[in-house]
């Protein structure tokens, strides 16, 4: 397409500007520029609350192939401020298919655009860090000096508190037909989160952000699990405190993305941000315990710092990431209570990580059965006092 005139353009706010053709809704945008590394799976990447106000870059070239469906939506919504891709396909075909993404996008009122250099984009990214970028749909209305000026000042979601816009209003039932009931606070829910608990028979009640410890415990539920989440974990507000205070209760916790960032600041270590984080789903991941490396599907921007883990209080690094050394897991050496910062939902990714719920599941399970062990001692002690 040497011809080819580009009526869009992703303008980054170090003043870099890469031009492409819009195929999205035709609206400006602002966010934070990324990339991600995954083949498949642009839906359930533009409906991952985790991706909220960024513009997306997707290395894989050919984008748009296998259409669209209701059935991947990973939520209520597409959450992505915007879509960067090289190569654009219209017409897709796949027997699940039921719109194309430029129709979806549209829809949704995102923008898009294709014929750009993506590789050289993600190499900028990584050289750079991501930074803030504003995607237009019309880059001849205005001069290049004005649109990087915009691009400068452009919003980004490390700005501000962005869980509350992506958490529900008020508490979901999932039903279940097993005994075990869990609270799974959202902080930006996928959906293969809940259904994966679900497929284990697990009740499942999600809860706001922002819903006190206290009326989580009071649900009466086995373990509490949070969920991923888009932006600065510091900017989260009450959410730390709520975990203090649910991990300090003693009821089994799993923290799962933002949820492991959440734990990590509640017991006292701080968070940093990465370069250009890391985003796809081909990130290998070493357990410490047993030295088994996992391919894990990722989408963070922010990391635990190592070094502020008090391990004075019983807390420990359990799993790293073998790229860059990151923190990919916590844990307690005696509470049941463990975190990992990555998706074992997996999707976009692999399945390999689902073990994770079946670990949480049966310390939940035992701590139950210890719980009603103990109930059911103190009830025979207290008829024994009686008896005397």
């Amino acid at each position: 397409m040497p011809n080819q005139v580009l009526r869009g353009a992703l303008i980054l706010e170090d003043g870099r500007i890469f031009r492409g053709e819009p195929f999205g809704a035709l609206v400006d945008a602002e966010g934070e520029a990324v990339f991600n590394t995954t083949m498949t799976g642009y839906q359930e990447v533009s409906t991952d609350p985790s991706f909220y106000g960024q513009i997306v870059c997707m290395t894989y070239p050919l984008i748009g192939n296998y259409g669209v469906t209701p059935d991947d939506d990973q939520s209520r919504q597409p959450w992505i401020a915007g879509m960067i891709v090289r190569e654009y396909c219209d017409e897709p075909e796949n027997w699940r298919s039921e719109g194309t993404f430029a129709n979806y996008l549209r829809e949704h009122g995102i923008p898009a655009l294709h014929s750009v250099d993506t590789r050289a984009l993600t190499r900028h990214i990584r050289s750079h860090g991501d930074m803030r970028a504003l995607l237009v749909s019309d880059a001849a209305a205005q001069s290049d000096e004005d649109l990087r000026e915009r691009a400068r000042h452009a919003w980004a979601p490390g700005d501000v508190n962005v869980i509350k816009d992506v958490s529900i209003d008020e508490e979901r039932e999932v039903s279940a037909s097993g005994p075990l009931h869990l609270a799974l606070i959202d902080c930006g829910v996928k959906e293969n989160i809940i259904c994966s608990l679900q497929r284990r028979g697990v009740e499942v009640t999600v809860v706001p952000y922002d819903t006190p410890a206290s009326d989580v415990l009071a649900l009466g539920v086995d373990g509490v699990l949070t969920s991923p989440g888009p932006g600065d974990p510091v900017n989260t507000g009450d959410a730390v405190e709520v975990i203090r205070a649910i991990v300090d209760s003693g009821i089994p916790y799993m923290g799962v993305c933002m949820g492991h960032q959440l734990l990590a600041l509640a017991v006292g270590a701080s968070t940093n941000k990465l370069k250009f984080g890391h985003r796809g789903g081909n990130h290998p991941v070493k357990d410490l315990a047993t030295g088994a490396v996992y391919i894990t599907s990722q989408n963070h921007g922010y990391q635990v710092d190592a070094a502020s883990v008090p391990s004075e209080q019983g807390w420990r690094v359990s799993q790293i990431n073998l790229n860059d050394g990151s923190v990919e897991g916590l844990e307690h050496v005696s509470m049941p209570v463990f975190s990992i910062q990555y998706h074992p939902e997996g999707s976009p990714g692999p399945q390999d990580n689902q073990y994770l719920f079946d670990r949480f599941i049966d310390t939940v399970r035992r701590h139950r059965e210890k719980r009603i062990v103990q109930g059911n001692g103190a009830v025979t002690a207290s008829a024994e006092l009686q008896e005397r």
